[in-house]
């Protein structure tokens, strides 16, 4: 996406909060309760539109450092996110470090619910990659400020499932503004990741009529796809799948950081349009996109099903109101797409644009 990340610590976390342009979170809360093992970073970037809402990422991170980098750029790019998804809700995101597989429990994850409870209703957290549903269901046994919790708890359930929605409605818009038909029939898009949202995505594609090319690093992902799908093809890795010969889309659905200096020189794909956050490696990327006239659909804007869903349950859960604000997602990519044409400027910019003045408006409104 188009938003500054935080790419180096050089001086310290302090720095980077207070001194630099990538800086500008209200807060930043480092959560331990050795009992159950939790070390976790709360990252709150804004609340000028409402409570901070962002999912939490369960991850075994090189280094702790690596940890709150990700948690203030996610919790950037959560505003950013909400913003342009309509939502009165402001930007925040949670990492608890380590690996789930190995760490996770029913006491460490009521650790962080009592950690997020203690911030009074400023972060109202759900699920992110290595949590879930059922996770959130133990969550919130602590706070009151978790959602993504299941239907039988009170929740939207399984947030994935508009997430992957609103990426394919912003597919339909690429295809509308590239090539003049909203339809994916006949295209040939790549998947790399599907997992939580990329299987659902690979769904929806199928459904329109699209050619699908996957990979995974996890083999039971891709047998879980194939098995139910003959007709889709896997390739070996993401290396591989930029490079397929008349690929029109490419969707990175894994981890962030999927753009960069060595994968955007290589895509064929004439869109880039996926679910993961982060996926432009450093600022700079997207011009680089835009130069060798592959289309970017910022991520933050077409992946905003799954909080447009999660959000909605502070409000009493509807699944069809929410389906209906993610089928917007098709007009707010058109929109960018426009305005970035009118201003000269790449999506991304664009996006981050409307944003800002969203925020910079409702920043104005509470002082006035």
């Amino acid at each position: 996406m188009g938003v500054t990340t935080v790419t180096e610590m050089t001086d310290g976390v302090l720095h980077t909060l207070f001194r630099t342009e990538q800086g500008g979170h209200e807060q930043v809360v480092l959560c331990q309760d050795r009992a159950s093992g939790l070390k976790a970073v709360i990252a709150i970037h804004s609340t000028a539109l409402g409570p901070a809402l962002g999912g939490t990422r369960f991850h075994a991170y090189a280094s702790d450092e690596e940890a709150v980098l990700d948690a203030l750029n996610l919790a950037r790019g959560m505003s950013y996110k909400n913003a342009l998804a309509g939502l009165n809700l402001g930007g925040g995101k949670a990492v608890i470090i380590g690996d789930p597989d190995v760490l996770k429990s029913e006491e460490l994850l009521l650790a962080y619910g009592r950690f997020v409870e203690s911030l009074g209703g400023r972060y109202v957290t759900a699920c992110d990659v290595g949590t879930y549903v059922a996770d959130m269901d133990v969550v919130s046994r602590a706070t009151r400020w978790a959602t993504g919790r299941s239907p039988e708890n009170g929740g939207a359930g399984d947030s994935s499932v508009l997430t992957a929605y609103g990426v394919f409605q912003g597919m339909r818009a690429s295809a509308q503004h590239l090539w003049g038909d909203p339809t994916l029939r006949g295209r040939k898009v790549g998947v790399a990741g599907v997992g939580k949202v990329g299987h659902y995505l690979v769904e929806h594609l199928l459904e329109d009529g699209a050619e699908v090319v996957i990979t995974d690093v996890r083999e039971e992902s891709l047998r879980r796809v194939l098995d139910k799908h003959p007709q889709v093809t896997a390739v070996a890795d993401t290396a591989a799948l930029i490079r397929t010969e008349g690929l029109d889309i490419y969707a990175p659905c894994a981890l962030g950081g999927a753009l960069n200096d060595e994968t955007v020189p290589a895509l064929t794909a004439r869109v880039v349009c996926g679910a993961a956050n982060n996926q432009l490696a450093h600022q700079g990327v997207e011009k680089d996109l835009a130069d060798r006239g592959i289309l970017y659909a910022p991520d933050y804007v077409v992946n905003a099903g799954g909080v447009i869903q999660v959000a909605d349950e502070l409000h009493g859960f509807d699944f069809d109101r929410c389906k209906k604000k993610a089928t917007k997602i098709f007009d707010t990519t058109l929109e960018i797409f426009t305005r970035a044409k009118a201003d000269g400027i790449p999506p991304a910019a664009a996006a981050d644009r409307i944003a800002e003045q969203r925020m910079a408006e409702a920043r104005a409104a509470r002082t006035a």
